[in-house]
């Protein structure tokens, strides 16, 4: 078994265990019944939620210096105005998309062989990663095979594999999609992927170098921040934020420009290719590394992307990326039950 840090698997990191991890084969749904997440009602909708908000261009420190490493290191950046979903694409609107053009994921139709390294035979055939709690204390964080699963059948429909379904959570991010299933829905909707330092400044709203989206302390006290994990991970969510799972888009307070779930609920793609660090000194409307840059950082499935925001796997005591610093990487063509996105779009004559 390959293991890797908890400091990397955080978002997923699966190819690296690909060879030593456990499968479900089709017609079984991962995880069982009783455990499968499902979100509960008392976190409830916000349906006003819906639509774009304009983001007013500017300056502002991307990175840390103070968190994890390859948050480092902290930059002024520059950037021009855009347009950016006022939640995370949700069910409802991917049906839409799919409805409207036919369109079949990567999870539904499989990864194949072309090009893909040496995988085991399951992983190229349809389906996803879940996560499937264990029923006893894991210990040791490095092993993510003990809480991740993958699960033949697993789909944006089907999100925890057969037998589970998306009824009920039409206003739920979309999950177990990859990054180009993101970009061929933005293109759909005539958008883009947010660069991460769009996504970053945007998850600030407005707050500069505060640690969160809501200021500097994590404290829960009058209300839950995010939709995030309490109690021990990964045995055990208390749902003190009122969801196991996935919760509908707009359920917790949006950050100072109105923005909803810059923080938990699901991982979301940057467009940006992944290095596990930034580049000091000033730039404008950053695009990132290239993909020559990220060769070297990748898997047995080719370089990785950027996903931000943590999700409602992200505990205190693991992960805890819940900030808009935070940064993890992302293989190209795998979906999990943790990752979605969000889109933008920049004026006309505007920049970024």
């Amino acid at each position: 078994m390959l293991k890797r840090s908890a400091a990397i698997v955080c978002a997923l990191g699966v190819a690296g265990f690909a060879a030593g991890i456990v499968f479900a084969t089709e017609g079984t749904s991962v995880p069982s019944a009783k455990t499968a997440p499902v979100a509960v009602a008392a976190c409830p909708e916000r349906p006003q939620a819906a639509g774009e908000v304009f983001i007013k261009g500017g300056r502002f420190t991307m990175g840390s210096d103070t968190e994890r490493p390859e948050e480092r290191t902290a930059h002024e950046v520059v950037i021009s105005d855009f347009f950016i979903d006022r939640t995370e694409v949700t069910n409802a609107e991917f049906a839409a998309f799919v409805a409207a053009t036919g369109y079949v994921t990567i999870a539904e139709r499989g990864i194949g062989k072309a090009g893909r390294g040496k995988l085991p035979e399951a992983l190229l055939r349809p389906g996803g990663m879940v996560f499937a709690p264990p029923t006893e204390p894991v210990g040791d964080f490095t092993d993510v095979s003990k809480w991740w699963r993958w699960a033949e059948g697993a789909d944006w429909r089907h999100p925890e594999g057969p037998g589970s379904t998306i009824e009920g959570r039409e206003h739920h991010p979309v999950v177990q999609v990859s990054i180009e299933d993101a970009y061929a829905y933005a293109k759909w909707a005539g958008r883009a992927l947010p660069t991460e330092a769009q996504w970053e400044y945007a998850a600030r709203g407005g707050l500069e170098g505060a640690r969160y989206t809501w200021g500097n302390t994590y404290d829960e006290d009058g209300g839950a921040k995010a939709n995030t994990w309490q109690g021990e991970f990964p045995t055990a969510d208390e749902q003190t934020d009122g969801a196991h799972g996935t919760a509908a888009v707009g359920c917790y307070e949006a950050n100072g420009y109105g923005l909803y779930d810059m923080a938990g609920n699901v991982w979301e793609y940057a467009q940006n290719w992944w290095v596990p660090g930034h580049t000091a000194g000033p730039a404008s409307d950053p695009l990132g590394p290239t993909i020559r840059e990220a060769l070297p950082h990748g898997t047995a499935l080719g370089p990785q992307v950027t996903v931000k925001g943590g999700s409602w796997l992200c505990a205190p005591v693991y992960c805890a990326r819940f900030r808009p610093s935070a940064r993890q990487p992302q293989e190209l063509a795998l979906g999990s039950n943790h990752i979605g996105f969000r889109t933008v779009r920049v004026p006309a004559g505007g920049g970024g």
